[in-house]
C-alpha cells in the first residue's frame, strides 16, 4: 500500500451505499490537523461527495460533543414551552428569517412558486415546528428569545453554538476551495465573513403510524417534504430517531441513517449555482422512519396503536454574505465545461425570494 493509499483509507469510509447512492463518511480531523497531503485528500473527498451525492457525513469535525448535547437539551426544553409562549415569538419575515413557526407554516419543497407550494402544503403538510435564529448583530432583524425567567441559559448558549457552527462553516468552505483547485484556500472567506446564516431548531412530534406518510403517497402528512436546501451548505445534527432520506440517482429515496458523533453536510442550491452545477444539490425528505415503531394501548379505546417517537434535529444553514454578488466560480466554466449557466445574483435577493415562497411572506 502506497502512502497515498494509506491517506485515502484513513480519510474516507462510506456512510450510505444503496441504489447507486454513495455518501462518504469523512474524518475531518485530517483537514483540520493533518499533513498537507491528508488535507488535500480530505478536500478532494469532500468535493467528490458533493459532486456525486450532494451529501457527506463528517466525523471528528471539531465541535465538542458537550456543545451538541447542550444544543439538543435547549431545543427540547424550548419546544416543551406552552404554545402561547412559542407563538409570541412568531416568525415575522423572509428578509429576517427569525422566529418560531408552528405546525404546517413552512412547507419544504423544491418548488419556487408560492401558489404551487401553497397547493402542496394542503395536500401534504409538514408535521414539524421550528425556531429560526440568525446573527445577533442586526437590530433591525432581532432574534426572538424565550424569556430568561423561563429558559435562563437558552440565549447565551444558542449564540455560542451559532458562532461554533460558523467556524466549521468557514473550514468546510476552505476544503471546498482546495477541492475545486482554487488559487487560495481562503477564497470563500470574504463571502462568509458576515455569517448571514440561520440556525434552526426542529421538533417533529410523536405521531401515530397511520398519520405519518412514507413520502410516496399523493396526499398525506410527512415530517418534511422532498426538497433541496437553498444556501451553500447545511450542517445537520440529528438524533437517533431516523427518517431522513436522500434521493438516489435512480429516483428512489435511501435512508440516511444517523451515525453518532457525526454531522451530515449537504450542498445547497446556491452552491450548485455558484459552481455552475459541478456540485449537486440533492433532494431529501423526512418521512416515516424505518422500523415498526412503538406499540401503545389507547387509554380510551383499549386498542393497541403503533406510534413513532418524536424526532429532534438542529440545522445550521450556511449562506454567502447577503450583500455579495454571486456568479460562477472561476474554473467551473469555459472550454469543455461550457458557459456560465446562471446570471449573477446577490445572496440576499436569492435567499429572500426562496424563503418568501416557502413561508408565504416577505
Amino acid at each position: 500500500m502506497t502512502v497515498l493509499d494509506q491517506v485515502t483509507s484513513q480519510v474516507m469510509q462510506t456512510a450510505v451505499s444503496e441504489e447507486g447512492l454513495s455518501i462518504p463518511l469523512i474524518d475531518f480531523s485530517h483537514f483540520l490537523q493533518g499533513t498537507p497531503e491528508q488535507k488535500k485528500k480530505c478536500a478532494e473527498e469532500i468535493i467528490s461527495g458533493f459532486t456525486n451525492a450532494g451529501f457527506i457525513y463528517l466525523k471528528n469535525h471539531g465541535i465538542p460533543e458537550d456543545h451538541v448535547k447542550t444544543m439538543f437539551e435547549n431545543s427540547t426544553e424550548f419546544f416543551k414551552l406552552p404554545q402561547e409562549t412559542k407563538e409570541s415569538l412568531a416568525w415575522y419575515s423572509a428578509r429576517a428569517n427569525r422566529g418560531y413557526s408552528t405546525f404546517g407554516r413552512e412547507k419544504a419543497s423544491r418548488l419556487t412558486s408560492k401558489t404551487d407550494i401553497d397547493d402542496l402544503r394542503l395536500k401534504s403538510p409538514d408535521l414539524k415546528e421550528s425556531l429560526e435564529i440568525g446573527r445577533s448583530d442586526q437590530p433591525q432583524y432581532p432574534n426572538l428569545w424565550p424569556p430568561p425567567s423561563v429558559l435562563p441559559n437558552f440565549k447565551p448558549q444558542m449564540e455560542e453554538m451559532f458562532q461554533v457552527n460558523q467556524k466549521l462553516h468557514i473550514e468546510i468552505m476552505r476544503a471546498i476551495a482546495i477541492g475545486l483547485k482554487l488559487d487560495d484556500e481562503k477564497w470563500f472567506d470574504r463571502y462568509c465573513s458576515s455569517a448571514d446564516n440561520n440556525m434552526r431548531l426542529l421538533h417533529y412530534p410523536s405521531v401515530k403510524k397511520e398519520n405519518l406518510g412514507t413520502g410516496e403517497e399523493e396526499r398525506g402528512a410527512v415530517r418534511a417534504g422532498a426538497h433541496s436546501d437553498y444556501g451553500t451548505i447545511t450542517l445537520l445534527f440529528q438524533d437517533q430517531a431516523g427518517g431522513l432520506q436522500v434521493r438516489a440517482p435512480n429516483g428512489t429515496y435511501v435512508d440516511a441513517t444517523p451515525i453518532p458523533g457525526t454531522i451530515v453536510v449537504n450542498a445547497g442550491d446556491l452552491l450548485a449555482r455558484w459552481s455552475n452545477d459541478l456540485i449537486n444539490s440533492t433532494e431529501h425528505r423526512v418521512v416515516r422512519p424505518p422500523g415498526e415503531g412503538v406499540k401503545r394501548v389507547n387509554e380510551e379505546s383499549g386498542e393497541e396503536e403503533v406510534w413513532y417517537p418524536a424526532r429532534y434535529s438542529c440545522v445550521y444553514f450556511c449562506n454567502p454574505n447577503y450583500h455579495d454578488f454571486i456568479e460562477a466560480i472561476p474554473g467551473t466554466y469555459g472550454g469543455e465545461k461550457g458557459e456560465k449557466k446562471y446570471p449573477g445574483v446577490t445572496g440576499e435577493d436569492y435567499m429572500v425570494s426562496r424563503l418568501a415562497s416557502t413561508y408565504g411572506s416577505t
